[in-house]
C-alpha cells in the first residue's frame, strides 16, 4: 500500500473557490493524463504515486483525470495514490466521462444509461464513494444536454458526485446545462496559443458564476523550460500530430 504524503503546515499553493457553487480547490491543479497516456509511454506507477503525494503535500490538491486516459489506467493509478492515511480527505478529485475510443474511432456518449455506467466504473477504479467534480468530457450532440445533466443531477442527489462540470462545451450548451443544474466548472484549453475561448466561453462562464479549469496553460509543455520541436517527440507522443490531425484532442 502506498504511504500517505506527509502533512504540510504551510502549503506553497493557495486555495481558491472554483465557481460559485461552493467548491474550493488548490489554485494550481495537477493534470494526471500524461502519467498514463499521450506524452510518450506510461510512467512507472510507483514514481507517479510518489509524484502525486509530493504534489498533495505541497498543497496541489486538485487532481484531474478521466476514464478515457489509458483507458481506465489513469483512474486506477489515482486510486492507488488515494489509499492509506488521510489522502482522500486532502484531495479535490475531478474525473470525466463521455469520450472513448472504439473500433470505429473516437466516440462520445451522454445518454443517461451511459452516464450512470461510467460514473459507477470511475467510482470503483478510484476507490472512492463520491467524486468531487464529475465532468462531461465531450458533449454528445445526439442527446439533448438537458437529458445528460438531468442524470448527473440524480447522481448528485444520490451522493455519488458533489459538483458537475463540462469540458469543451459551447456557450449556448453551457447556458442550457446550467438551467437544469448549476454547473461548477468548464474545462477548456486556454493558453498563449489558444485564445478563441475569450470571445464567448469565458464571458458566459463569468456571467453565470462558473469556474474555469484551464488545461494545457503552457501549451502542452511547449512553453515550459527548454526549446522543443514537434519532430523530436516520440511517435507515441500525441503532441506530434495533434495540431495537424482533426479529432485528436483529448
Amino acid at each position: 500500500m502506498a504511504s500517505a504524503p506527509p502533512p504540510c503546515a504551510a502549503p506553497a499553493v493557495p486555495r481558491m473557490k472554483l465557481g460559485s457553487q461552493g467548491m474550493e480547490v488548490s489554485a494550481q491543479g495537477l493534470g494526471c493524463m500524461g502519467m498514463s497516456v499521450a506524452y510518450g509511454p506510461p510512467k512507472p506507477d510507483a514514481d507517479m504515486v510518489a509524484l502525486i503525494h509530493h504534489a498533495v503535500a505541497a498543497g496541489v490538491t486538485f487532481l484531474d483525470t478521466s476514464d478515457v486516459y489509458g483507458p481506465h489506467t489513469n483512474e486506477t493509478l489515482l486510486g492507488k495514490a488515494l489509499q492509506g492515511g488521510s489522502v482522500r480527505d486532502r484531495v479535490d478529485l475531478a474525473t470525466k466521462f463521455g469520450a472513448f475510443l472504439s473500433e470505429d474511432g473516437w466516440n462520445v456518449r451522454g445518454d443517461p444509461a451511459y452516464v450512470r455506467e461510467a460514473c459507477e466504473g470511475s467510482l470503483k477504479r478510484l476507490g472512492v464513494d463520491c467524486i468531487d467534480l464529475y465532468c462531461q468530457h465531450r458533449v454528445d450532440t445526439r442527446v439533448p444536454i438537458e437529458v445528460t445533466i438531468g442524470e448527473l443531477k440524480k447522481l448528485v442527489q444520490e451522493g455519488k458526485i458533489k459538483y458537475i462540470g463540462l469540458s469543451e462545451a459551447s456557450a449556448s450548451t453551457i447556458r442550457r446545462a446550467h438551467a437544469v443544474h448549476p454547473i461548477t466548472s468548464v474545462q477548456i484549453e486556454w493558453s498563449l496559443w489558444s485564445r478563441d475561448v475569450e470571445e464567448d466561453i469565458i464571458p458566459t462562464c463569468r456571467e453565470l458564476g462558473i469556474g474555469i479549469v484551464c488545461y494545457s496553460p503552457l501549451g502542452r509543455g511547449f512553453f515550459s523550460v527548454g526549446s522543443k520541436l514537434a519532430d523530436s517527440l516520440s511517435d507515441d507522443d500525441f503532441r506530434k500530430k495533434r495540431r495537424m490531425t482533426p479529432g485528436l484532442y483529448i
